[in-house]
């Protein structure tokens, strides 16, 4: 799954459909964290119907299967926000 359009609005200038994409895929993330926390705790329930996203991983996020996860950092100065957000 590919979210690296996954971005600030306003910084990144967007309008119209691409600032609508940007939205859902923010929220698709962040009903993942909502799974991978409940995981994490061992939750009674796993908000897995929260997105499309959560629903296709469903059975890799909490099956017996190995999951990766890639983030992307940034050294710089005007990305620092978001790459201490992605850590």
């Amino acid at each position: 799954v590919d979210l690296a359009g996954s971005e600030r609005t306003k910084r990144a200038g967007t309008e119209g459909k691409v600032q609508q994409e940007g939205i859902q895929i923010n929220l698709s993330l962040f009903h993942l964290n909502h799974v991978i926390h409940a995981l994490g705790s061992r939750a009674a329930h796993v908000p897995y119907n929260g997105s499309s996203l959560t629903k296709v991983l469903a059975d890799r996020l909490g099956g017996a299967t190995q999951t990766l996860m890639l983030a992307c950092a940034s050294p710089a100065e005007p990305n620092a926000l978001e790459t201490l957000s992605t850590l």
